[in-house]
């Protein structure tokens, strides 16, 4: 791979107006050759590459075998993920066809968890209602009742960067604090987060808050066993991935009353809806429109991340792994380096 970026060309997918605009100013003290295209990466897509050493991904790019094969064959050398999950990358596929894979592990947690306690917050004091009612000159408060935050019981799935930025948040509200992942934080553990079995968290918190990454063991971690613990009324909010949530169960789950409340940003088969306009179509998907029905569900287009400045990380820290994965086939940070 050659260290001389201006010759170097970066294939981007997935992409929107502030993609370009914040790679087009960044890209200034790096000089790559930048190809944007607004159309998802899968095996259709992949001959839309030309003469490009790498392609850089979004969450819904599909990066399976197939399309990996397609982009070894294309003489790509890195797939750079603009993310922090992967799930969407066959890792292997990537070592067997010697293609290096990097990623964005932090960009900027506090905007996932200030986008996951203002979805609590919206859900519980209806402010998206109140406005919309005040707007139509509407001043009641009928059906607007909420509840206080203080002392409630909050548990947090998952403790990484942004499970620990969560908690923050939520211990600033005064909230009993639950955690739940496979390696405890000494840090949380000295704020006042008390680590506890999964079962706990389901039992006893008011309030979910999923932050963990989707492979086999977390998937569907959101299901009707799961669900079977849970208090009645309880609050689930979902910013981190889509799969972590069995949708059929949570739909059942609202019908029966059991879940209170249901915050997603993220949604399973959002490939097929996030980060377009379909205001003018017919939605085939029925789960989400079943899920848009019901008056205690707010939903966000995977919007948790879209701040300046986890914008700005996302661009910074793509181009600086890439240009080091150029200059010595490796990354500082391990973090970012997947295969």
């Amino acid at each position: 791979m050659s260290l001389n970026t201006s010759k170097n060309k970066i294939a981007f997918f997935s992409t929107q107006p502030y993609d370009k605009a914040f790679f087009n100013k960044y890209n200034a003290d790096f000089g790559f050759e930048l190809d944007f295209f607004e159309t998802q990466l899968n095996p259709q897509t992949v001959i839309l590459i030309e003469k490009a050493e790498i392609v850089c991904v979004f969450v819904n790019d599909i990066v399976n075998e197939n399309v990996i094969k397609q982009l070894a064959e294309k003489k790509v050398k890195i797939i750079a993920l603009r993310c922090a999950g992967f799930n969407n990358v066959d890792l292997e596929a990537a070592k067997r066809y010697n293609i290096k894979v990097c990623r964005v592990p932090a960009y900027s947690p506090q905007a996932v968890a200030e986008h996951a306690m203002a979805m609590i917050l919206t859900l519980n004091r209806k402010t998206h209602k109140a406005y919309n009612r005040v707007r139509e000159q509407n001043f009641s408060l009928n059906g607007l009742l909420g509840f206080d935050l203080f002392e409630k019981t909050i548990g947090i799935i998952g403790t990484g960067n942004i499970g620990k930025a969560f908690s923050k948040i939520a211990l600033g509200f005064g909230c009993k604090v639950l955690a739940y992942d496979i390696v405890e934080s000494e840090e949380m553990i000295k704020d006042g987060v008390s680590f506890v079995g999964l079962e706990e968290i389901f039992k006893s918190s008011d309030i979910i808050s999923l932050h963990c990454p989707l492979n086999d063991q977390t998937k569907h971690i959101i299901n009707k066993t799961s669900l079977s613990f849970m208090k009645e009324n309880v609050m689930i909010i979902n910013t981190s991935r889509g799969g972590l949530i069995e949708t059929s169960s949570v739909i059942e789950g609202l019908k029966e009353g059991k879940i209170g409340y249901l915050g997603i940003d993220v949604y399973e088969q959002e490939e097929k809806l996030f980060f377009r306009d379909l205001s003018a179509d017919i939605i085939q998907d029925d789960a989400i429109q079943r899920l848009m029905s019901f008056p205690n569900v707010l939903v966000t287009a995977h919007q948790a991340f879209f701040t300046n400045e986890a914008l700005t990380q996302i661009a910074l820290v793509t181009f600086t792994n890439i240009k080091s994965l150029l200059a010595k086939n490796d990354i500082e940070n391990k973090a970012a380096l997947l295969v």
